[in-house]
């Protein structure tokens, strides 16, 4: 089979689609033979040498796919060779063909076709687990999305509405703005030209956000903090401005809020089981119902995965980067 490699980190032109040895099957996994791919940040990173994949994973980016079961291995049941699946993976996504640990397989949900199905896995798990699972979105809450364009973002958008919270969001052009507010974001805010505290001040009353999901980290930590409610809590899930703040401790406790950070990829197996579950009970329907759809930027093929890596490097594409197996 092909995949595509980094036989040495690097830009873009680092990704080589080569042949490789096929994997197979053991306890408790399943093969799926990838129709497509999502690129994610995590991909970009591990191109650059900075965010290996954990031990015993695929050496090949990609942490989600879609695709058809190939292979069943010893322990699995409740799936059978040919049905249509969508997973989350620790790597391998980028690949003609992946194994997969049977309890971060998804059926392809009703209404959504087997190749953008590769848009839902990595976004899904993500939001669900930290703005659900974690940090406990309630109705009538107010959920702040920075990077609402994003593929976490426009998820995020879609399921906060579908519960009935209040959202707003931070982008950076008119257009990714106007996107979010299509996909139902209440309250738009331009980063490059308004400051997201005193906007979302504003919008709440000057109650601020109950829940923030944060892509930025360091850079975005004090003012974060300061457009919390009382009792907010802040999801941080990505350093993209930064790992290294300072936390104005006074202001958490006078807020009472809670600060979160994770990561989803070297999360121990029976941890994401658990996140894949909750998302087939309690995303799936919402997909199924069309109160949540995946949004694709663009379809790619595999083998010109630097172009798409390109693409999300110049931020300039809205929702998820496909790349389609050969």
């Amino acid at each position: 089979m092909h995949a595509i490699t980094i036989p040495e980190p690097g830009g873009p032109e680092a990704l080589v689609w080569d042949e490789v040895p096929e994997p197979v099957a053991g306890e408790g996994e399943v093969l799926v033979e990838v129709v497509a791919s999502a690129v994610n940040r995590a991909d970009v990173l591990q191109r650059q040498g900075f965010y290996n994949p954990p031990p015993g994973a695929s050496p090949y980016p990609g942490l989600e796919c879609s695709g058809r079961i190939a292979a069943i291995g010893p322990g699995v049941s409740g799936w059978t060779v040919g049905d249509e699946v969508c997973a989350l993976l620790a790597g391998g996504g980028y690949a003609q063909k992946v194994v997969v640990p049977a309890g971060q397989l998804l059926p392809v949900p009703e209404g959504v076709d087997l190749v953008r199905a590769a848009a839902l896995p990595e976004v899904a798990c993500t939001v669900w687990s930290n703005v659900f699972m974690i940090s406990h979105l309630r109705p009538g809450e107010t959920l702040l999305v920075h990077g609402g364009s994003s593929g976490i973002g426009t998820m995020a958008i879609q399921l906060a509405k579908a519960v009935g919270a209040k959202v707003a969001v931070t982008a950076g052009t008119k257009e990714k703005l106007e996107r979010c507010a299509e996909l139902g974001a209440d309250i738009l805010i331009n980063y490059r030209e308004q400051d997201f505290v005193a906007e979302v001040e504003e919008a709440t009353g000057g109650a601020g956000a109950d829940v923030i999901l944060d892509n930025m980290g360091a850079k975005y930590l004090d003012r974060n903090v300061r457009a919390l409610a009382i009792n907010g809590r802040l999801a941080i899930i990505g350093l993209q401005g930064g790992a290294k703040g300072e936390l104005n401790i006074g202001a958490l406790l006078h807020k009472r809020a809670a600060v979160t950070a994770t990561s989803l990829r070297a999360r121990p197996v029976e941890e994401k089981t658990a996140i894949v579950a909750a998302v087939r009970e309690h995303v799936w329907p919402l997909i199924a119902g069309g109160h949540v759809r995946p949004v694709v930027d663009r379809e790619l093929p595999m083998a010109r995965a630097a172009e798409a890596h390109r693409v999300l490097e110049e931020s300039g594409h809205i929702g998820k980067v496909l790349l389609v197996a050969p």
